[in-house]
């Protein structure tokens, strides 16, 4: 049996292990290695127990085929591979989509650095980063004040020596008012948090990853960073300013090796959505995605993941809906 963390290697003599139930092969499933390393599908299927069939295999370029006559082994490792080596710094890193980004990273191989002002939260998440054999410090930080945001940046580098990633995703609901109500303070907060943090984020940021000679970021927008939504003018604008700011920023750095994509979420099931609707509120927001439920923060995630991979390599300047089809009517 041979392993490593880019490829899943089968062998004909033994059983299959850590295989995750009814997983399957894009054939079927799982890819592997046979005989002198060709790339190969197995399109055998787990039936849970650690054991597969044995089955016909399909080299990469399936232009031929051969059989393995037994049970197989296949070691697969599911999410260690895209970041590998990388230095990711996530705000709001405590919950929801922060966390489900955190702990998706550090499955994928990143030592990640946790900012939060949450530090019960950011404590909580990194545990089960290092329980799940991932890498991982935490400081606090209040996104809406510039000095924190430069020490976030200065006590990642100082930990882990550089910084390849950030993800911008500290936020908050604000107050629910109509702009001819809307509380002074409660503007000035929403803004300080959801748009000045992420602009101090990026301009400490960006610096740092110049010395590392580039890097990626995410910042977490919002459909409401393309649409109104009444009640919530504070929000709406904060995120209208994110979308901007990256298109902006992805422009400045596109030549430097810095790519900034946005992302934005539909209403998703997070704490933030939680304290801010009721249940009812939260039935009818759901009523008005296509697909008639909320979103996950492991939804959001996984689209996150994929943006700050060299897999997005040519992806600068964007915005991504994940939003169940709500900016589709």
């Amino acid at each position: 049996m041979h392993t490593d963390q880019w490829c899943t290697y089968v062998d004909r003599s033994v059983h299959a292990t850590n295989l995750p139930k009814n997983a399957t092969s894009p054939l079927g499933g799982m890819i592997g290695m046979f005989g002198q390393g060709s790339p190969l599908y197995v399109p055998a299927l787990s039936n849970g127990t650690g054991q597969c069939n044995s089955g016909t295999v399909f080299p990469a370029d399936r232009s031929s085929r051969r059989w393995i006559s037994g049970p197989v082994r296949i070691i697969t490792h599911h999410d260690s591979v895209m970041l590998k080596n990388k230095i990711a710094l996530i705000t709001g890193a405590g919950s929801g989509i922060g966390e489900a980004t955190t702990l998706l990273f550090a499955r994928n191989g990143a030592s990640v650095m946790l900012a939060d002002m949450d530090l019960e939260g950011a404590e909580r998440v990194l545990a089960e980063v290092k329980k799940n054999g991932g890498q991982g410090a935490m400081v606090k930080a209040d996104v809406s004040d510039p000095k924190e945001c430069e020490h976030m940046v200065a006590e990642t580098v100082k930990h882990f020596g550089h910084l390849d990633i950030a993800v911008n995703n500290a936020g908050i609901g604000g107050p629910q008012a109509m702009i001819g109500d809307y509380p002074i303070d409660g503007w000035d907060k929403v803004i300080s948090i959801n748009l000045s943090g992420v602009f101090y984020g990026m301009r400490y940021q960006i610096p740092a990853m110049l010395k590392n000679k580039g890097g990626a970021i995410v910042n977490m927008a919002s459909i409401l960073g393309k649409v109104g939504f009444p009640s919530s003018g504070a929000y709406v604008a904060a995120k209208h300013g994110v979308v901007g700011l990256t298109e902006t920023a992805a422009l400045e750095y596109a030549t430097q090796g810095i790519r900034v994509n946005t992302v934005g979420p539909g209403f998703i099931k997070t704490p933030l959505l939680d304290t801010n609707l009721n249940k009812e509120q939260l039935e009818g927001i759901a009523a008005m995605h296509p697909m008639k439920r909320l979103g996950t923060a492991e939804e959001v995630a996984e689209l996150v993941l994929w943006l700050v991979s060299d897999k997005a390599s040519f992806v600068t300047g964007s915005y991504y809906n994940v939003d169940g089809g709500y900016l589709a009517q």
